[in-house]
C-alpha cells in the first residue's frame, strides 16, 4: 500500500501549512479615487512650496475641463474601436470632419443640430475606416492615415464652397451659436468661499472642484456621463461582451455565433461619432473659436494616447484626458512659470513612487524613479521660466513622457490590428 504526500507550495501557504486566500484586486473606482487624492495632495503641496496659487485655482480647472473634452471624446472613440480589434489612428480625421459638421449644422439649425451633424460626419469617417479595414482588409494604420488626410481635404473643400461666401474666409466659418453654461449655484458659492480662505489643502481642493461645477456646458455633462455608460455597455451587457470578444479572439467569437463583421462596423460607427463629438466640442463650447481649418491640432492623437495610458479602460482614459487637459489648461491660464512648477510637482510624485518601490523591493524601478526625480529637479532649479516657444507643446511632452512610463503595464486586446476573414483560422 502506497501513500501519496501532498505538498503545498510556499506561494499558496506562505510557509505556514495553510492555504492563503487569493488576493482581491482593488476595485477600479477605488483606485481612481486614490489617484485623485494623490494628485490633489501633490498639487496642493507644490502650490504651497512654490507659492503659485494658479496650480489649484478654479480658473485653471475650468480651462482644463474645456480643453480635456475633445481628448476625452477621442479617447472614448478609440476605446470602442480598439476593443473590437480595430486600430483607429483616424480619430484625428474624424474629429476634423466633426468640426466642420458642427459649424455647418449650428449655423443653420442651432447648437443641437450642430452636435448631431458632427456625430454624423464623424460616423461617416468611421464607416469609411470600417469598409477599408473590415471589408477589404486594408492595414489599419494605412487606413487611419488616409482618413486623416481625407478629413482634412474634404473639410477644406467644403469650407471653400459653403463658408467662404458667408465669412469671406475659406478657412473659417461665420460666427456660430454656442452651448449655454450652467452652474451649481449653492455648491459653487460655497467652494468659492473655501478657495478664498487660503487654507492649505482644503482651499486647493475647493479651487479645483469650484472650476468643475461652475459654467459647465451640457456637452461636458454628456462627456462625463459617457464614461460610466461605456463601461456598463462594454463590460455589463451581452452586446459589449460580444464586441470585446471580436477584439480578443474573433475566430472563437464567430464559432459561438457572433457576427464579427457587424460588431466591428457598429464599433467603428460609434467610434467615429464620438470623435465627431470631440470635434464639436472645439466649435460649440462657450469661449472657444468658431470653425478653423485643422483646429484639432493633434488632439485626436493625444486622445489615442490617453486611451493607451488608461489601458483600454474607461476610467483610466478619463484620468489620461484629465491629465493632458490640465497640462494644457495650466500653460494657457498661468504661463511658463506654472508649467515649470508642475515639474516640481512631478519630482514630489516620483519621490513617493521611489519610496513605494523600495518598500516593495523593486530596486530597479526605485532607482529609475529617483534618477527621473533628480533630472526634473535640476530642470526646475536651473530655470526661472520655461522658454515661450516650448510652452504650447506642454501636452505633447506630457503625452510622450506618460506613454514611456505606462508602456510597461499595458494590456491591449489580443487580436487588435489583425486582419480577419470568416472561415480562416487564427
Amino acid at each position: 500500500m502506497s501513500t501519496t504526500a501532498v505538498v503545498e507550495s510556499p506561494d499558496q501557504t506562505g510557509g505556514t501549512g495553510r492555504a492563503r486566500p487569493p488576493r482581491r484586486s482593488m476595485p477600479g473606482w477605488l483606485r481612481g479615487v486614490l489617484w485623485a487624492v494623490v494628485a490633489i495632495s501633490v498639487l496642493s503641496t507644490t502650490s504651497y512650496l512654490t507659492g503659485l496659487d494658479s496650480l489649484t485655482s478654479s480658473n485653471t480647472s475650468q480651462t482644463a475641463l474645456r480643453l480635456a473634452l475633445p481628448i476625452l471624446f477621442a479617447a472614448l472613440g478609440g476605446l470602442w474601436a480598439e476593443r473590437a480589434g480595430v486600430i483607429n489612428i483616424g480619430l484625428e480625421g474624424m474629429m476634423i470632419l466633426g468640426t466642420w459638421g458642427a459649424a455647418w449644422g449650428a449655423y443653420y439649425g442651432g447648437v443641437w443640430a450642430g452636435l448631431l451633424a458632427a456625430i454624423l460626419f464623424g460616423a461617416l469617417g468611421g464607416l469609411l475606416h470600417a469598409v477599408a479595414t473590415v471589408t477589404f482588409g486594408v492595414n489599419h494604420i494605412v487606413s487611419g492615415v488616409a482618413i486623416n488626410l481625407l478629413g482634412l481635404g474634404v473639410t477644406k473643400y467644403l469650407a471653400n464652397i459653403v463658408f467662404e461666401p458667408l465669412s469671406g474666409n475659406p478657412r473659417q466659418s461665420p460666427p456660430v451659436p454656442k452651448f449655454e453654461t450652467y452652474s451649481a449655484t449653492f455648491l459653487s458659492d460655497w467652494l468659492a468661499e473655501l478657495e478664498q480662505a487660503q487654507r492649505v489643502g482644503i482651499s486647493d481642493a475647493a479651487g479645483l472642484l469650484h472650476g468643475l461645477v461652475t459654467q459647465v456646458s451640457p456637452l461636458a455633462m454628456i462627456a462625463l456621463l459617457l464614461v460610466p455608460l461605456s463601461y456598463l455597455v462594454l463590460w455589463r451587457t451581452r452586446f459589449g461582451l460580444r464586441l470585446r470578444s471580436c477584439g480578443e479572439n474573433p475566430v472563437a467569437a464567430e464559432s459561438l455565433g457572433v457576427n464579427v463583421y457587424v460588431h466591428k462596423y457598429l464599433a467603428l460607427l460609434i467610434s467615429g461619432g464620438l470623435a465627431g463629438m470631440g470635434g464639436a466640442s472645439l466649435v460649440l463650447l462657450a469661449g472657444g473659436a468658431d470653425y478653423l481649418e485643422n483646429q484639432t491640432n493633434g488632439r485626436g492623437y493625444i486622445g489615442l494616447a490617453a486611451m493607451i495610458f488608461g489601458n483600454w479602460r474607461p476610467g483610466g482614459l478619463l484620468g489620461g484626458a484629465a491629465l493632458f487637459g490640465y497640462s494644457d489648461g495650466l500653460q494657457l491660464s498661468a504661463g511658463g512659470e506654472a508649467v515649470l512648477a508642475l515639474c516640481y510637482g512631478a519630482v514630489l510624485l516620483l519621490a513617493v513612487i521611489a519610496v513605494v518601490q523600495l518598500v516593495r523591493r523593486r530596486w530597479l524601478a526605485a532607482a529609475l524613479s529617483a534618477v527621473a526625480a533628480g533630472v526634473l529637479y535640476y530642470v526646475y532649479w536651473a530655470n526661472d521660466e520655461l522658454p515661450r516657444e516650448l510652452i504650447p507643446y506642454t501636452p505633447h511632452f506630457v503625452t510622450i513622457i506618460i506613454l514611456a512610463v505606462a508602456a510597461q503595464k499595458l494590456r491591449p486586446p489580443k487580436a487588435i490590428g489583425k486582419r480577419y476573414r470568416r472561415g480562416e483560422d487564427d
